[in-house]
This record gives structure tokens, sequence and C-alpha cells, in this order.
């Protein structure tokens, strides 16, 4: 009789610990943001990574933290004001927009001096910081960006840059990517470098980019790098993502269905442990 009362109590805790819920705040842009926003995309994607992680494990509560268009300075500046709170799990994911807006990378210097938010390292500990301040046990899970080709977005034609074939202001995507991994491995964080994950890999973005050919003016499907040396122009051009152009993002840049799935898997794996 005390071996069964002895073996309901250990399963009555263990259910109660599997079933206890766990608060995830994801920080991030776009990407992020898109999650809870598919009507943003036109709808060409039906459910963002953080979703498809809470149907997998259901004893994960996501708050979507990100924010539209915003870098890891922007995050760092309104850090107070965002309503941040105490949470089991933190994913921050940012750099994209940083490398677009030819914010310095810094180095590893700023973040450890906690030299300010001049830089993207720096940017970074004061995040953290904000982080590890709210719950010195929480989990917190650094997401280096993905690679990117020519963004051009279903909203507005004219809002497009291009891909991270090619530096801006003398930087390179993936010199952001490393940083993020670095401050990971300093501070002995969990990281997902998805820059360097073969399955994301630059070539599978899109399927094509239609474009005018500059020899004949007549549109043409371009695949990856052929369209990166062609022009296109907002102003008279069509949309040059039509719906079979998406494979692993929808417009160049924001993940699609396939591509969230990507994301949320590795997630998944990694939130399972």
């Amino acid at each position: 009789m005390k071996k069964i009362f002895l073996f309901l109590t250990i399963l009555f805790i263990a259910s109660s610990f599997s079933s206890k819920q766990r608060v995830w705040v994801a920080i991030g842009d776009s990407i992020t943001y898109l999650n809870d926003h598919v009507n943003e995309t036109e709808n060409r994607i039906t459910k963002g990574y953080m979703t498809c992680v809470a149907e997998k494990l259901p004893d994960i509560k996501y708050i979507n933290q990100g924010h539209n268009g915003w870098t890891a300075g922007g995050i760092a500046k309104e850090i107070e004001n965002l309503g941040f709170i105490e949470a089991d799990i933190y994913s921050v994911f940012l750099g994209t927009n940083d490398w677009w807006a030819g914010r310095p990378v810094g180095k590893i210097d700023d973040y450890e001096k906690n030299t300010g938010n001049d830089t993207f390292f720096g940017s970074y500990r004061i995040i953290i910081n904000k982080l590890q301040s709210l719950s010195k046990n929480a989990r917190i899970i650094l997401v280096a960006p993905m690679q990117r080709v020519n963004f051009v977005s279903v909203n507005d034609k004219k809002n497009n840059a291009w891909g991270s074939y090619k530096d801006n202001n003398g930087q390179s995507l993936e010199q952001f990517a490393n940083a993020v991994v670095s401050i990971a491995h300093l501070e002995k964080l969990e990281v997902i470098d998805l820059y360097h994950n073969k399955q994301l890999k630059i070539e599978d973005l899109v399927n094509f980019e239609r474009l005018k050919n500059p020899e004949t003016g007549q549109y043409k499907d371009y695949k990856y790098p052929d369209f990166a040396h062609i022009s296109f122009n907002p102003e008279t051009d069509e949309y040059p993502y039509p719906p079979q152009a998406i494979n692993l993002t929808y417009d160049g840049l924001h993940p699609s269905d396939k591509g969230n799935k990507i994301i949320a898997n590795i997630f998944i794996k990694m939130l399972e442990k």
C-alpha cells in the first residue's frame, strides 16, 4: 500500500511539473511581429514561428515583443518602456535591420565594457542586462539573423533593399550574425545561428525574382544569383515576387510558412530539452 501511495505521489508531482506553463517573451523585429499580424503580409503566411512552437509545445505561452522595422539599438533605447516582464524564456532575434540601417557592429569590447548604445554589440549588452535583471534563472536564447535576398515589401514597392550578398555601409550581415554568436558564447547562452543554417541557404530563399530583361524589356524569372545584378524600378515595374516565387521567404526577407516552420522546429528541439 505504501509503495502504491509513493508511486501516485511521484506521478502527481511529475505531472504537476510537466503541466506548468512556461512564459516565453520573444523579442525581435518584423519577423517576430508578423507572427500575430499575418494580415499585413497580404496573407502570404498563415502562421509565424512562435505559433508553430506553441502548437507543438502547449505548455509554452508566448508574448510577442516584435517591433516592426526596429533595430537592436531601438529596442535598447526603449528598453524601460516596452513592458518586458519576468519570464521563463527570452529570445532575442535582431540584427537584420541594424545591418540595413548601417549601424556600426562594433567590437566584443563594446559588449564587455558596456560602452552604450552606439554599436550593435553595445545594444545587446543593454538588452541582456535588462533580461537578466528581470529573471536571473530564465533561459535566454539569442538568434542570429538569417540571410536575405532582395527585399520588396508586398505593401509598398518603394520599401525595398538589396540582399546580404552585398555589403551595406562597409559591413556584411554575416558580421552581425557572428556578433550574436560571439555574445552567446561569451555569456554561455543558447544560440540559434540562422545565418549559417544550411536549411536557410540564400539560394533557396525565393524560387525566382521576376524582373525586366535589360536588353528586351520583357519580364523574365531570374534565379539567384542572376537577379542580383538586375535593377528593379518600384515606380514602373511589377511586384517581383508573385506567389510562385515564394519559397523560404515570401518577399526576399520575411520567412514564409515553410521558413517559419524551419525556425520553429529549431526552437522546439531546444525548448523540449
